[in-house]
């Protein structure tokens, strides 16, 4: 008897085995994708002298455990401090064999000094020719001749479930390599940060160093810049986003001919469709962006759009939520005439609007800001909303507590991240946006304002700094 199960047990391990074998022999092999392209595949550190630090800059000590583990060593952000310096690790990639290098923004934002080191232990100096914050792309360039380069493909290509290579320098491990799946594309936030971006989703492992690097197809085709990832614990959960190349090449030329990217804008606020919505307003399902504001002398005010419209397409290519409208009107050219296709009154019709630009500096960019960015009028850069009656609901809380949806400058650097929950400013409890930013109106610059946030089923106090000077958003 026993004699007979043992068999069985080794013959159908038998089986497992070649069949393992014969599964992993459908196995796209990466070796000669990833010989080809890693010496194309650069280190990237970039340094700020410590001026920040006097802006606010938060020393490690004064993060509370909690998110101490959330976030790791080194700070919210990655960054390793030295003297008082502030060192910034991430990848890059290059794209002409005369040094032109491409990164995140967010890697050398501030540097005062930039460093590229190549897989043959080279080390330049790197010129930031230009950064773009809205698609987080910078451009750099070394003094450098006959460099290898990568291959760039089409990200509009890229469908889920096709396998992605990425290379770069998680934790400062150079050249280390991680596959996986695009998950989902087209993937919208639906913040201000980079409304204009459709991310590539991916479950390929990105962590902390692996900004800036370059993801693959398994043509060897560089598909996307390795942005962002979904975590609370500062590590890969499977989870990744990468700036498709398409977008990050136009930002690209743009940079070289004009030092800024142009980019389109009607001048709605909008907002997504729900059920309930899609009820009230008789739309036969939910879907579209829903008009909640239009700018005075926008190009949708002269269009004749109104309040209460729901946006079904632009050009012909359909909104199923509002995050894909921003994308896909930023990268049309200014001046252009675009085609809405509106949900009004139970009707359906097309309106011709012509694109106008978005602005390029700061103040005027402010003055646009909606929704939830109008709600920033705080110095500590904590965008807050109120919380809805699910959420409430969910969190167990009656009437205490605002829900953050953007951190900015100098918060920037602590440990707070869209989706905690501030509880408290100091010693004094708030319910609504409103309150949150009056708690703050009276701040000053160089003090240090406690919060008291709650992420998940923890709770702690987080120290956030008022800029002396000013911040970068």
């Amino acid at each position: 008897m026993y004699k007979y199960i043992l068999k069985k047990c080794v013959f159908a391990a038998v089986l497992a085995g070649a069949g393992a074998s014969v599964w992993a022999a459908d196995l796209p092999d990466f070796t000669q994708l990833v010989e080809k392209n890693a010496p194309a595949v650069v280190n990237v550190q970039a340094t700020n002298s410590g001026e920040s630090s006097a802006q606010g800059e938060i020393d490690e000590q004064d993060v509370p455990e909690i998110f101490r583990k959330f976030f790791g060593p080194g700070g919210p952000n990655g960054h390793p401090r030295i003297d008082g310096t502030r060192i910034s690790l991430g990848s890059g990639f290059i794209i002409s064999n005369d040094g032109y290098i491409l990164t995140n923004n967010h890697v050398v934002d501030g540097a005062d000094t930039v460093t590229v080191r190549l897989s043959d232990r080279r080390e330049f100096d790197a010129k930031v020719i230009g950064t773009d914050a809205e698609s987080d792309v910078a451009l750099l360039k070394v003094n450098a001749t006959a460099l290898p380069t990568v291959a760039v493909g089409d990200s509009t290509k890229l469908k889920p479930g096709q396998w992605v290579v990425a290379i770069g320098s998680p934790f400062n491990f150079d050249h280390s390599v991680t596959h996986g799946v695009v998950s989902y594309v087209g993937r919208g936030f639906g913040g201000a940060d980079q409304q204009y971006v459709p991310f590539i989703q991916t479950d390929v492992p990105i962590n902390r160093g692996n900004s800036g690097g370059p993801l693959f197809n398994l043509d060897g085709q560089v598909v996307g810049i390795n942005s962002q990832i979904y975590s609370n614990t500062g590590s890969s959960v499977g989870i990744s986003f990468a700036i498709p190349i398409n977008i990050a090449m136009n930002t690209v030329e743009q940079l070289k001919a004009t030092g800024h990217v142009a980019r389109g804008m009607i001048g709605v606020q909008i907002q997504n469709v729900d059920r309930a919505l899609a009820q009230s307003l008789n739309l036969p399902r939910s879907g579209g962006a829903l008009v909640n504001k239009i700018n005075p002398g926008s190009s949708a005010e002269k269009a004749d759009v109104r309040i209460g419209d729901v946006i079904l397409a632009f050009n012909d290519r359909e909104i199923e939520q509002s995050s894909d409208l921003p994308p896909l009107v930023g990268s049309s050219k200014p001046g252009t005439t675009a085609q809405l296709k509106l949900f009004r009154d139970g009707k359906t019709l097309t309106v011709p609007v012509t694109v106008g630009e978005l602005p390029q500096d700061k103040a005027s960019l402010a003055s646009l800001r909606t929704g939830a960015d109008a709600k920033a009028s705080n110095p500590l850069g904590v965008v807050v909303e109120d919380l809805t009656a699910e959420q409430r609901k969910q969190l167990g809380l009656k009437e205490q507590g605002v829900v953050i949806t953007d951190v900015k400058g100098a918060a920037r650097r602590t440990a707070l991240q869209a989706g905690d929950v501030v509880l408290m400013v100091g010693r004094k409890a708030v319910k609504s946006s409103a309150e949150f930013n009056e708690a703050l109106h009276d701040v000053k610059a160089g003090d240090s304002v406690m919060l008291l946030v709650r992420r998940d089923e923890a709770t702690q106090f987080v120290a956030v700094p008022v800029p002396k000077g000013k911040e970068k958003s």
